[in-house]
């Protein structure tokens, strides 16, 4: 509380939460004091997913623990300060050596601790990881069960039979704004979710002081009270006096009136909920953590439980950020904090003297549990690279056979998986697509991983790629399930933190369904640290021909463009796809650096061409010229392509060198985002530098001696190649507005990417520049069949017509 009013008086405004950790306390407490251990050399340890607004209280524990100074809890929420502040929530990118995993997204707490149980039994039924008898626990609060990742994969865990995961859902009965279900009761409709998806179900609702009550009640009639009081009634229950209690709760009813008829009023007000009972909350983690299946816990709280008036069960708690004097007081008293009124005005941090019981309990019990949490580490194990010939294949070309990216991408993961360095620490996961993206390929060879063996014998038992469920399978075959699979990544790509042990996730799936789709598990995953590829497969506005507006996918590289740590390139080629990918792993395994790769390849069969001499490091930079014009022209037309649209730039090239002799330079744009980021940097350098020589971007380097205009052509949104316009003079193709379905040439025509364009654009521009004259740009507008007074886009429709259909 200190921490939170202390900082909003300094700088009003910068927010924080009391209410969520004052309702949670005793749940952390308990937990912190018996439960959570922490990991050691032999054993790895409780994971412990904290509610993202209770992280004021998990700072206080670790200030009393001696792991953060005062200066730290001063600025709080303001990480830029000078001796180091604390971030607003769990964010382990910030504080590298604290957190383990972002939570404060609602509902990805919850989700990310499924995955990651499941992902612990595949590491353990794989002889990766030793099994043991460590647990994870996700805290939630009752509002945060509305998000539909919350509830979303119940099924998931008991399908897997987690029996080491442990939900605790704050049920404090109040959300942002106002109750949670102020006409029903939340705790009911969670114990039917979770009992139906197979979980056990621990409630927690009743303190101590309500024992004897209820062990009167022969007739159940205290119990159908409770049963039939809904939870905007609690809610008032818990900010009135003792004398409403009385008469509205109890005196309706005879039995019940007679019940406490004994009892003061003051001790009908302090009746406890059994979220704030230590001996109910600690009986049920102990049997909670005896189960043999998923557990999950209910425990009944009050919302910002010791803050009295200021907001103690109250529709504005969550907001409240500053107490006044007497609030402090009143705090002061209720939890018998030995500071004078005039020392509690200044809101002081009060830390016990190291010598009394409680710091001397509070150390014993974390050593006996093997030491303090959260805590990240960061170190990997060393890692040694695959055989460097592993990558050799993919240089030469495919010898005149018409392959996709996506079939040299999956034959390069073939590969990867069968080294005997790295293979079994390769981890595919796939969204119900393996077959649309070739992967099935490796249904037989590594398996699903199921925690059963294959009880049935499936239908197609006699084929070469049949469907092989195995407890020891490789394959994370999540089903339609693009959230579950992308939590799975986290588990993976973060196991180089949480578990020491360098596993490398590689993700395919629909390009469209990627950060679009998942974009908070996106930036949770940059976030955590997570080292892996996402492979967006079937890529491009209009290389996916038949799918259609909702799946075609022209701009997620502009998505992830703007997520830190996340490494873009869209690759024409299967050499610069081998290319990208060791460097990845070396990158990422080999220096530890926590990075994330993104890639997008297609299901457009043309012939790969044999890697040109000492392109490779164009190849990573982001662009590289693929093919020198054999004309003598100076000024020339640079065309430059990436993904399959590289292939439509060099069929432009080839038509205005062939039949207009114009000269034309074939450029390979791997990755806008990396030429954008280098650029950025370097920009930043000359500004801050202005007495020193300018350097150079990357950019400029290439092109500095090239004379001509500069066209780039992408299956992305325009914006991509406008990326890098401040540093080339670029003229942008690219495929912006909705996708829909038609044959890929209709599609590039429409979009106007197609060869017809590109050339036509680049003489455009070359008659602009006086390098050819109106004759020759009128021949080849015809030629081409160049349609420039064509009607708009179906995009710039608003009118709700629907083009004749």
């Amino acid at each position: 509380m200190a921490m939170v009013v202390r900082a909003n008086n300094l700088h009003p405004g910068l927010g924080g939460h009391i209410s969520t950790y004052a309702s949670a306390a005793t749940l952390y407490e308990t937990g912190f004091q018996h439960f959570f251990r922490a990991p050691s050399k032999d054993f790895t340890g409780d994971l412990v997913y904290f509610q993202g607004h209770a992280s004021p209280g998990i700072y206080s524990r670790a200030f009393l623990e001696g792991r953060f100074s005062q200066e730290n809890l001063e600025n709080f929420r303001r990480e830029l300060a000078s001796a180091g502040g604390l971030s607003s929530y769990p964010h382990p990118a910030l504080m590298q050596n604290f957190w383990q995993y972002p939570t404060v997204s609602m509902g990805l707490g919850p989700l990310f601790a499924i995955y990651q149980a499941r992902f612990w039994r595949y590491l353990e039924n794989r002889k990766i990881k030793t099994k043991d008898s460590s647990k994870i626990w996700a805290f939630l609060g009752d509002g945060e069960t509305d998000e539909v990742e919350s509830l979303g994969a119940l099924l998931a865990a008991s399908r897997h039979n987690l029996d080491n995961l442990i939900f605790v859902v704050n049920c404090n009965l109040q959300r942002l704004d106002g109750p949670v279900r102020g006409n029903g009761k939340i705790i009911q409709e969670l114990e039917s979710a979770f009992s139906g998806a197979g979980w056990k179900v621990i409630k927690v609702i009743w303190g101590s002081d309500w024992d004897e009550l209820i062990d009167a009640d022969h007739n159940f009639i205290l119990q159908n009270k409770m049963e039939s009081t809904l939870d905007g009634d609690y809610q008032k229950y818990s900010v009135e006096s003792g004398s409403y209690i009385r008469e509205h709760f109890f005196s309706p009813e005879p039995f019940l009136q007679e019940l406490v008829s004994g009892r003061s009023d003051d001790q009908l007000r302090k009746l406890n909920r059994g979220g704030h009972d230590p001996v109910k909350v600690y009986t049920a983690y102990r049997e909670a953590a005896a189960s043999d299946r998923p557990v999950v816990i209910l425990a009944k709280t009050v919302k910002g439980y010791g803050m009295g008036e200021s907001g103690e069960g109250m529709n504005i708690t969550h907001q409240q950020k500053k107490l006044n004097n007497e609030e402090l007081k009143k705090f002061r008293t209720r939890f018998d904090i030995p500071l004078t009124d005039k020392e509690i005005i200044d809101t002081p941090f009060y830390k016990p003297p190291e010598d009394s019981l409680e710091m001397q309990y509070l150390f014993e019990r974390r050593k006996s549990l093997g030491g303090f949490l959260p805590q990240r580490k960061n170190y990997s194990p060393g890692f040694t690279q695959p055989d460097p010939d592993l990558f050799e294949e993919f240089y030469k070309g495919s010898d005149g056979r018409e392959v996709s990216t996506t079939m040299a991408y999956v034959r390069l993961l073939s590969k990867l998986i069968s080294d005997k360095k790295i293979g079994k620490y390769i981890v595919p996961i796939i969204p119900d697509e393996a077959r649309t993206f070739g992967i099935d390929a490796l249904f037989r060879s590594i398996g699903i991983y199921s925690p059963e063996k294959q009880k049935y014998e499936p239908v197609d038992s006699g084929n070469l790629m049949y469907y092989r469920e195995s407890p020891q399978g490789q394959i994370l075959e999540e089903g339609i399930n693009e959230a579950g699979a992308m939590s799975t990544f986290i588990a993976a790509g973060t196991a180089h933190s949480l578990l020491q042990k360098n596993l490398i996730p590689f993700y395919t799936y629909y390009s469209m369904f990627g950060a679009q789709r998942v974009g908070d598990l996106v930036w949770a995953a940059a976030d955590s640290g997570t080292r892996g590829f996402l492979i967006g497969a079937t890529s491009g506005r209009t290389t996916l021909n038949g799918e259609g507006l909702q799946h075609q996918d022209g701009h997620s590289h502009l998505l992830f463009s703007v997520v830190p740590h996340c490494v873009c390139y869209d690759p024409a080629f299967a050499y610069e796809i081998s290319v990208i990918v060791k460097e990845g792993i070396r990158r990422m395994f080999e220096q530890k650096e926590n990075v994330m790769y993104y890639l997008t390849v297609t299901n457009e069969n043309y012939v790969m061409p044999e890697m040109p001499k000492g392109v490779e490091d164009g190849i990573l930079q982001g662009i590289y010229k693929f093919q020198t014009s054999t004309l003598e022209n100076e000024y020339k037309a640079h065309l430059i392509g990436s993904g399959s649209i590289l292939k439509e730039s060099i069929r432009a090239a080839n038509v205005l060198e062939e039949e207009y002799n114009i000269a034309c330079d074939i450029w390979s744009a791997t990755s806008y985002t990396q030429l954008r980021t280098e650029g950025l940097e370097i920009d930043r350098w000359n500004y801050l530098h202005p007495e020193e020589e300018k350097k150079l971007t990357y950019v400029e380097k290439v092109f500095e001696k090239e004379k001509g205009v500069f066209i780039a052509a992408s299956d992305f949104v325009k914006a991509l190649p406008d990326s890098i316009s401040k540093w080339l003079n670029v003229i942008s193709l690219g495929t912006d507005g909705f996708g829909f379905s038609e044959t890929r040439e209709k599609l590039r025509d429409y979009f106007e990417i197609d060869y017809r364009h590109i050339a036509f654009v680049a003489a455009g521009a070359l008659y602009r520049e006086h390098k050819i004259d109106k004759e020759l740009l009128q021949k080849i507008k015809t030629d081409l069949n160049i349609l420039a007074e064509k009607p708009g886009k179906v995009w710039n429709n608003t009118k709700g017509e629907t083009n004749g259909v």
